[in-house]
């Protein structure tokens, strides 16, 4: 099955138990050309730098990572298309974490990255069952998605260093929510690996 351009193909005999996780990078794929942009860009480079690096360790594991990505509006917009806008000025962001071949690429009409996209079908052809959340921004994208796939009973980690707001106070108060209300693990990646997180899921089940 193919979910979009660029994307590997999955079979359903084929599919792995649903004992993995899968990386989403949530809207960094952007031209930072809104409102309040000057003050979430800073952190959302230092969030992209963070996002590398884990991915990194990731894709070691074999997990899948999906760019969960706004069509700002474009509705005829595709995976190449919005990476163009978002590249087509000087963008650190958005050279930094440019998709690769094997990326999946999801594109989302509205906050949430379940809301009327092929996620929901996607994450179980996958075999994932736990969800690490990155991107921007912690307080509405993120924070939504995150509610999204809490209701779904996918167990969720939201590093504190791969996400960003517009403020401190803001990407905090997002964080507690998805902590308190998701059981959300919110540790950031220098304070927990994804194997020792895992583990952890293992010693709470």
């Amino acid at each position: 099955m193919m979910m979009g351009e660029g994307l590997i193909e999955t079979d359903d005999e084929a599919a792995p138990k649903a004992d993995r996780a899968a990386l989403l990078i949530i809207d960094m794929m952007n031209c930072f050309d809104f409102e309040g942009a000057e003050d979430l860009l800073p952190p959302a480079l230092d969030a992209a730098r963070a996002i590398l690096s884990l991915r990194e360790k990731v894709e070691r594991l074999g997990w899948p990572v999906i760019y969960v990505n706004d069509n700002f509006g474009e509705w005829h917009s595709e995976r190449s298309r919005l990476v163009e806008r978002a590249m087509a000025k000087k963008n650190p962001v958005a050279e930094m974490l440019q998709p690769r071949g094997d990326d999946f690429f999801i594109i989302k009409p509205q906050f949430s990255g379940f809301y009327s996209t092929n996620l929901p079908v996607l994450l179980p052809k996958l075999g994932v069952s736990r969800l690490i959340l990155s991107g921007i921004a912690a307080d509405i994208c993120v924070l939504f998605t995150a509610a999204d796939a809490h209701m779904r009973e996918y167990d969720l980690w939201v590093p504190k260093d791969v996400v960003a707001a517009v403020s401190e106070e803001r990407k905090n108060w997002a964080l507690g929510i998805m902590e308190a209300s998701m059981g959300a693990e919110t540790a950031a990646t220098h304070d927990l690996s994804p194997q020792d997180w895992l583990s952890r899921l293992s010693q709470a089940g």
